[in-house]
């Protein structure tokens, strides 16, 4: 007996969900035994029923959402309140005199008001009323006596008035004048105030009205307007201007720009997608350059449709000033199986990158951080003990010298001893992964379950992560005869097609991510992407994806000041424009010893690592002459070495320090250093000519750092 789960719709309501049980010929006796089962979920008679469908919308503001978002808007409102405090102090003179004005003039305005009580003109009237009285009857004696005794009463009311308010002045003048200064301020404020008050007038207005200069302002009307001229509303006819987006928040402030999320009208045919393909039209449109439009769709999981754009507009170029510090830097120790801290985005949120079970590629053009940002991967794993890094530089500069430090395997440079060194790396990367393939076939699905490594299979089998790091791939494929490029990339999809399972996280990086460069071959089965400023939307869709740049990731936005910034898409549909950390060379150098102590500490410090003469050395107290240590890491593959190409190779290292140097200057420097040689010919491929051997180069070297 099988059962299946039926939920029927009928005249658009859900039926109750039932269990449909489908009986074997044996089961049939049993019918009457088994009842049916029904779940009441959306009974008709449910009070709660059409509550059911309601979308968990959030019940905070936007800005309100996040503590990123929080902190904005509190640095926001301490800005504008500085701001205020700044624009309303330096008009504070004019404030005083205004203040003084008015209250002169309610002063006076009190005086008049006052008058009549001084006055005793509550007794005049009668007075007045007497005299006339008294004019029509002059003999008659007791209006005479009356109209006297009113004229004495008003007499004696003004005078004793008159002498209160006299004494009263006279009391508080003299009390002022005896009060302390700060008292003095305070009875003058509490008395200039009420006066100011009083000599206000309908339109008075003592403080000015300062509103700070928004480099970008927005409303509704300017949102449709601008949808429209993109061609994404239809004109009206007439007085009306046509359809409308609905706004379902804003547009508001939030943080250094404008935040809204609107709805599409229906019957236009258009969607959000057509709206982040029109970024450029609608930001000239609102007055401002497109790097400064942040647009995405708002998906169905965040009470979304196809329709519902979020936008964010920013006052000013989000990506310049000053860049942030990465917070690897400070940290002791990292697990790479979590997500590596990358950035930030426009609004001033974390951004951090999950790369276990994932391959990344950086893109872009030389000089606009690219280097630094990748190497941003490679220094969280080189504070976790349990990873193992493979290091390839076509360049081979001074950018991952440091990782001689740690790294296992280290090519630098794209001679034709190095590209045998990456072909002999990648080999044995390629054992190393059918190793651990086969050694978790083997494990129960108790403790490998899903067929891939875990931490606790890392710790138990010794097989650490292991991070390949290819930087410059150009110059290796260009520098390879076809056949060995052919089976190089092959080797490469292979490790990051396979390598993911079993604990292999592919870094690679080109300048020229073009078909010939980096084959899509490769391209295509990366997970992450990265790219810097690059010359055009082909460019961009070459190193994040085809068709990237029509969705919004669009790296030919950024301009040649957008250094470390770039669009890091990690998904079909996920892309966002970042601003990465910034780790220095001195920092990515300390990190580099940081992560080989650990690795001492944890027994894990394997391969080229172990010979690295610098670290040795600084470890061991003793100082190596860095010429030596230079030569030394430009012979790594080779056992002996023209001098010109020896120069080369230094100069590719470190321009400054040796792009002056001549065979003379070179010899001398080493002899200074304790590098004696046994010969200054050298014969390599049946040529002879001026050079070194590296075993005179590591006889400067005292034997206890070599050997380990």
């Amino acid at each position: 007996m099988t059962e299946t789960l039926c939920p029927p719709v009928i005249n658009g309501h859900a039926e109750p969900k039932v269990k449909l049980l489908k009986f074997a010929p044996e089961d049939v006796a049993l019918v009457d035994e088994q009842p049916l089962e029904v779940e009441a979920v959306d009974l008709p008679d449910n009070p709660l029923a059409d509550w059911l469908t309601v979308p968990d919308a959030p019940v905070l503001p936007a800005w309100a959402r996040s503590r990123a978002s929080v902190v904005a808007n509190t640095q926001a409102l301490a800005r504008l309140t500085w701001w205020h405090g700044r624009y309303h102090g330096v008009r504070t003179p004019k404030y005083l005199a205004k203040t003084v004005w008015l209250a002169a003039r309610g002063f006076y305005r009190a005086t008049v008001g006052i008058w009549p009580t001084l006055s005793a003109q509550d007794h005049s009237a009668a007075v007045k009323a007497l005299r006339a009285q008294v004019k029509v009857k002059p003999e008659d004696v007791e209006l005479a006596t009356r109209l006297h005794m009113a004229h004495h009463e008003r007499t004696r009311t003004r005078r004793w008035r008159f002498g209160a308010a006299a004494v009263g002045v006279t009391a508080a003048a003299v009390g002022i004048a005896l009060a302390d200064p700060l008292l003095q301020v305070g009875i003058g404020a509490a008395v200039t105030v009420p006066l100011a008050h009083l000599g206000r007038g309908k339109e008075t207005q003592l403080l000015d009205h300062g509103a700070p200069p928004l480099r970008v302002d927005m409303s509704a009307q300017q949102l449709n307007d601008a949808l429209r001229a993109a061609g994404l509303l239809k004109q009206g006819k007439g007085d009306d201007d046509g359809p409308r987006v609905s706004c379902s928040m804003g547009p508001v402030r939030d943080g250094r720009g404008w935040a809204v999320i609107f709805d599409l009208p229906r019957g236009g045919g258009k969607t959000a997608s057509d709206v982040l393909a029109k970024r450029e039209v609608i930001a000239q449109e609102l007055g401002v350059d497109e790097i400064q439009v942040i647009m995405s769709r708002v998906r169905a999981a965040q009470g979304g449709n196809a329709g519902r754009v979020s936008m964010w507009v920013a006052d000013d170029d989000p990506y310049l000033g000053t860049p942030n510090p990465s917070p690897l830097e400070q940290a002791d120790t990292f697990s790479v199986w979590d997500p590596i801290p990358f950035g930030q985005d426009a609004r001033g949120n974390r951004i951090n990158v999950p790369v276990m079970w994932q391959s990344m590629f950086f893109g872009g053009l030389p000089r606009r951080g690219k280097t630094f940002t990748q190497r941003l991967m490679a220094a969280a794993g080189l504070l976790d003990a349990w990873v193992r890094h493979y290091v390839a530089d076509g360049k081979g500069g001074a950018d991952w010298m440091p990782m001689r430090a740690v790294a296992h395997r280290l090519v630098m440079g794209a001679e034709d001893d190095a590209i045998e060194a990456l072909k002999a790396m990648l080999q044995e990367l390629l054992t190393e992964m059918e190793r651990r393939f086969a050694l978790l076939r083997e494990l129960p699905t108790s403790i490998c379950p899903e067929g891939k490594l875990t931490p606790d299979i890392m710790r138990k089998y010794n097989l650490p992560v292991i991070f390949v790091t290819i930087d410059e791939l150009q110059e290796y494929f260009t520098a390879m005869e076809q056949d060995d490029r052919k089976q190089v990339i092959d080797n490469l999809c292979r490790i990051a097609r396979r390598g993911p399972a079993a604990g292999f996280i592919s870094n690679f990086a080109s300048q020229r991510p073009d078909a010939e460069s980096v084959p899509p071959k490769l391209r295509e089965i990366i997970t992450i992407r990265y790219s810097t400023q690059v010359v055009d939307k082909t460019s961009s869709d070459m190193v994040l994806g085809k068709g990237k740049a029509a969705q919004g990731a669009d790296a030919s936005v950024l301009s040649e000041d957008h250094l470390g910034t770039g669009v890091l898409v990690t998904g079909p549909a996920s892309f966002v424009t970042v601003r990465a950390d910034y780790l220095d060379g001195t920092g990515f150098a300390q990190l580099c010893q940081k992560g080989r102590q650990l690795r001492i500490d944890a027994g894990q410090l394997t391969g080229d690592a172990v010979g690295d003469v610098t670290a040795a050395a600084d470890a061991a107290g003793i100082t190596v002459p860095p010429v030596v240590s230079d030569v030394l890491e430009v012979m790594r593959h080779s056992p002996r070495m023209f001098t010109g190409d020896l120069l080369a190779g230094l100069v590719n290292i470190d321009e400054d320090t040796y792009g002056d140097w001549t065979p003379e200057r070179l010899a001398l420097e080493l002899e200074q250093g304790g590098v004696k040689r046994t010969s200054k010919q050298v014969k390599i491929s049946g040529s002879n000519g001026a050079g070194y051997q590296r075993r005179d180069i590591e006889d400067a070297v005292p034997r206890e750092i070599l050997l380990g």
